[in-house]
């Protein structure tokens, strides 16, 4: 940055932070167990007041299992003072095909809404046939700031 330039942080608005989450399809799952915080990188759709996602069966999904609030974030950065960041807080669920009336009905919306990005998801095609723990992040919170370089 030269003498000439500086960087002012600004807060998204709730229509700019969706748009952000809509373009990508990877961020970062962060929970925590105990005095441990944990934080992944994930595949992910956005839909309305969800993040959708599916995982394989370990470690993270049993600990979001017993302690299911959890932070997730979406990155877009073009240079060192030039980026975008949305932090959504919510409450993670898993869906089950076979359970209660609303759980298959959650699950076949988060279903519909990961098939956008593959239509082999969970289907004999699938290339990751591990992760077919369906899951999504009910949104509770959603914020975002970006950094952007000014010239003076």
């Amino acid at each position: 940055m030269t003498s000439n330039s500086r960087s002012a942080i600004e807060h998204l608005d709730r229509a700019t932070c969706e748009a952000i989450l809509k373009r990508h399809r990877v961020g970062r799952l962060a929970f925590t167990f105990h005095d441990r915080v944990d934080i992944e990188p994930i595949n992910y759709v956005f839909a309305t007041d969800w993040i959708y996602l599916r995982t394989s069966d370990g470690t993270k999904l049993h600990t979001l299992q017993h302690h299911p609030w959890t932070a997730f974030e979406v990155d877009e950065a073009s240079g060192l003072h030039d980026w975008r960041s949305v932090v959504v807080h919510g409450t993670f669920r898993q869906f089950d095909a076979l359970g209660i009336p609303t759980e298959r009905e959650h699950y076949e919306r988060a279903l519909v809404a990961l098939r956008t990005v593959s239509e082999t998801i969970l289907t004999g095609l699938d290339v990751f046939p591990e992760r077919k723990m369906v899951c999504g992040i009910a949104i509770t919170e959603m914020q975002g700031r970006a950094v952007s370089s000014l010239k003076m």
